[in-house]
């Protein structure tokens, strides 16, 4: 069994998706002709949008991410944390933490994206 993808509910998939190529410099790999669907090419595994709309026209209930709790978050993993992070931002991020190097010598920092979804950025462990 592979992880193949994470789909993450948008109101609107393609500024979700404009949003990600811009902020982590993503490729859009497919996006439905309807436009509540959409995959960005994200190595092994993909990072799908899904409009809210589709999934309560399925029948789901889909609710909006917590910003003051999250309970989840993806991360993107970098050997220039800095420079993603300042781009993320300049891409309409939301700080949440500033790159900081932690006691394990990891270099992180986390945003929120513009659905509220919260982004860990990280170099690799031990690099």
């Amino acid at each position: 069994m592979n992880f193949k993808y994470t789909t993450l509910y948008a109101d609107d998939v393609q500024l979700s998706l404009a949003f990600y190529q811009a902020a982590f410099g993503f490729e859009i790999g497919f996006v439905h002709e309807a436009g509540d669907y959409g995959e960005l090419v994200t190595g092994d595994t993909k990072l799908v949008f899904a409009s809210r709309a589709l999934l309560k026209s399925l029948g789901k209930n889909p609710s909006k991410p917590d910003k003051v709790s999250p309970i989840f978050n993806i991360g993107f993993e970098t050997n220039e944390v800095d420079l993603a992070f300042d781009q993320a931002i300049k891409a309409g991020a939301i700080e949440i933490s500033k790159p900081t190097t932690m006691e394990w010598g990891q270099r992180v920092a986390y945003v929120n994206d513009i659905d509220g979804y919260l982004v860990e950025i990280c170099a690799p462990i031990g690099g």
